[in-house]
């Protein structure tokens, strides 16, 4: 599939209202983008408490879905974009008739559906691990096929490690396929990883791109726990991860701020997922580089020309979970603020649950083992991860 460039748009200029779908802390971060921008945020949410909506200077409580929401947002919004995926696609493509979206439905469309996003991804010509597309049990494959072992992953609605299973063989496959109540799923070969590493990029409008540097990632119980900038492979294999992220969203025509994730098997690199917003592997370049990646967000949304997004510190991220929260009690923040090159980051959430994010905190500096070290002694004094 060959990529068409967009024509050059106007530039949005603060103080105009940009509109924003999604209230979680990508969208938060995205109002604190804008607001020192200068620009003025609507965000819709259904969630009264959204950590976004509870800083922008318009909420619209309603579904994604809501007429007279989305009517409200097309009418005061110069441009509207969203913090996560599953939005629906219709939504976009409604608002697209009347003002300018980025990211597009289509491209959104593609990440929401993992059969989508797989085939996209074979058929661009880029690495992907081996997979099959289950609609029906008796599309599972036998033991003796090679996909195995392998995780089964619901085509729709999973994140965070959520609709997924390991299996060993068909057996296995077979109750996890029941246990998702027969969804469309993808099974997918489980690769023996030496590494996981991403690349959040922007792309505007004109077809530049300005990726951010390649970042090692470690996840706990499916849900992303460390990231470490740069990330500690190879040169070449981290160069390998920015031309194929660059690839992937020139292929799919991406306008906006996306995240592409990679298994490193050897010296071999396969792309795992797309995910059409920031990503949480991003997060430390509101720190560490000299523009972040909801700043991006709001360049590329207002037609403005894309930041530069150097490294300008070593970084360490780690995510706060709820499960710090120990018998209801918040972790001691005194202990974070103590360590003079760490910037903590809370969202606003108005409770603590069980593999929540509720924040995370970056370590910044220029020794890398110095900063490996104080994430490491800080995870402890906030009880993350044990």
């Amino acid at each position: 599939m060959k990529s068409t460039e967009v024509k050059q748009i106007s530039v949005i200029n603060p103080p105009a209202m940009l509109g924003m779908l999604g209230g979680g802390q990508l969208g938060r971060f995205f109002v604190i983008a804008a607001h020192e921008m200068g620009y003025q945020v609507t965000v819709l949410d259904p969630d009264p408490n959204s950590p976004a909506g509870n800083i922008a200077d318009v909420h619209l409580c309603a579904h994604y879905d809501d007429m007279d929401a989305l009517s409200q947002m097309a009418e005061t919004c110069q441009a509207v974009t969203t913090e996560f995926e599953n939005v629906p696609a219709a939504t976009l493509d409604l608002l697209a008739k009347t003002t300018r979206v980025f990211p597009s439905a289509h491209s959104v469309a593609i990440a929401q559906n993992r059969v989508l996003e797989k085939n996209f991804i074979r058929d661009a010509g880029l690495p992907v691990a081996p997979f099959v597309v289950i609609h029906q049990a008796s599309d599972l494959p036998e033991d003796s096929h090679s996909i195995y072992p392998a995780i089964l992953k619901v085509a729709r609605f999973g994140y965070d490690g959520k609709g997924q299973a390991r299996v060993k063989n068909h057996a296995e496959a077979l109750a996890a396929f029941a246990l998702f109540k027969q969804e469309v799923c993808v099974l997918e070969h489980m690769l023996p990883l030496d590494l996981e590493v991403s690349v959040v990029l922007a792309r505007d409008a004109n077809g530049h791109i300005v990726a951010f540097p390649t970042a090692e990632n470690s996840h706990l119980n499916g849900i992303l726990d460390v990231s470490i900038v740069p990330a500690r492979c190879s040169e070449v294999t981290k160069a390998n991860a920015q031309e194929l992220a660059k690839k992937l969203a020139k292929e799919l025509n991406y306008i906006g701020v996306i995240g592409v994730e990679f298994f490193v098997v050897g010296t071999q690199l396969l792309v795992n997922e797309i995910a059409p917003r920031p990503h949480n592997s991003g997060h430390y370049t509101i720190d560490a580089c000299i523009t972040n990646q909801f700043e991006q967000q709001v360049r590329v949304t207002a037609g403005l020309p894309l930041g530069d997004a150097r490294l300008h510190s070593e970084a360490v991220m780690v995510n706060i979970l709820g499960d710090s929260w120990i018998d209801g009690k918040q972790p001691d923040w005194d202990k974070a603020f103590a360590h003079p090159n760490l910037k903590l980051h809370l969202y606003g959430k108005h409770e603590p649950r069980k593999a929540r994010k509720m924040g995370h905190f970056t370590v910044i500096g220029k020794d890398k083992d110095a900063v490996l070290n104080i994430a490491r002694i800080a995870r402890g004094e906030l009880h993350i991860g044990i």
